[in-house]
């Protein structure tokens, strides 16, 4: 099975799948939720199940109450989601009773305030985790590859997983733009917590290839170093899948019967894992290119 052959096809539908969230990043960004901006949450439900609360008129309510109303959304639940300014607890309790006078009795599933300092921190902190997990990452590999044969460097093994993590990371966000600007999906403190869960997963199936080409680069010396890595690939296919298919399966059963508040942390891990699951295949070909560039 030559799988190598095809890395221009591999680079191409990398290009093609993450390229979409690039733009919807640029034009339109992410819609970051309070956990980054700070405000207050409020999830209200119709004590009368079959009665639709219009959002247009919520907002018009909570404008006569002197509130700034963000964002009003309806759950496949068929509660409300309300995105507001800071709100204290007498503000919450007379928006919720207005509610009731003029559109239909209420009743409160959540209600959660975050100040704009930790909203800012929160931000900073998630940017640093990221950044210092990926120096992390390269330093790790380099290290851990260092006695790999020469003329071939473990940075570029390292610094080939980071941009393969990259792809992951991006392809993730880049989605969650999209589904942000045309759904209202907003990110959380969850998501980060998803972003990392998925560059360690992809650094592990890329460490799992990586770690075959090297003992083959031991085993085969003189062979091409394509010929080395594509049979590396071939032989570590198939405990690749077998993981990967695994966690999808059990990710994509909570995302069926999970509660809306992990709904979308849980479709994160499955979009990533299933791209960290592909780009371990990627992570080689752009090894190849790096060192027939070099050549």
């Amino acid at each position: 099975m030559n799988i190598i052959k095809y890395k221009n096809w591999f680079f191409a539908f990398s290009g093609a799948i993450i390229l979409p969230g690039i733009v919807s990043l640029l034009v339109w960004g992410i819609k970051p939720s309070i956990d980054f901006t700070g405000g207050s949450l409020l999830e209200i439900k119709a004590v009368d199940e079959d009665k639709n609360l219009d959002t247009n008129r919520l907002a018009s309510i909570a404008k006569d109450q002197g509130i700034q109303l963000v964002s009003a959304s309806r759950t496949q639940d068929g509660t409300y989601l309300l995105r507001l300014k800071p709100l204290d607890k007498d503000q919450n309790r007379n928006f919720q009773n207005k509610i009731s006078q003029e559109l239909s009795p209420v009743e409160e599933v959540r209600f959660e305030t975050v100040g704009p300092t930790i909203g800012a921190e929160t931000t900073r902190n998630a940017f640093y985790a990221v950044v210092v997990s990926t120096i992390a990452i390269i330093i790790y590999i380099a290290l851990s590859f260092r006695a790999i044969p020469k003329p071939y460097s473990s940075w570029k093994f390292g610094v080939s997983a980071v941009l393969t993590l990259i792809h992951d990371v991006v392809l993730v966000v880049g989605v969650f733009s999209l589904l942000g600007r045309f759904f209202n999906v907003e990110v959380d403190s969850l998501f980060i917590t998803a972003l990392l869960t998925i560059m360690g997963f992809s650094i592990h199936d890329s460490i799992v290839v990586y770690d075959r080409i090297r003992e083959n680069l031991r085993k085969m010396p003189g062979e091409d170093f394509a010929y080395i890595v594509n049979e590396s690939i071939v032989q570590t296919l198939a405990r690749s899948l077998s993981t990967s298919l695994t966690v999808l399966f059990t990710l994509f059963a909570l995302l069926l019967f999970s509660g809306e508040s992990i709904r979308w942390f849980v479709f994160a891990l499955l979009i990533g894992i299933a791209s960290g699951s592909y780009s371990s295949i990627l992570a080689a070909p752009i090894l190849i290119a790096w060192e027939k560039r070099k050549n």
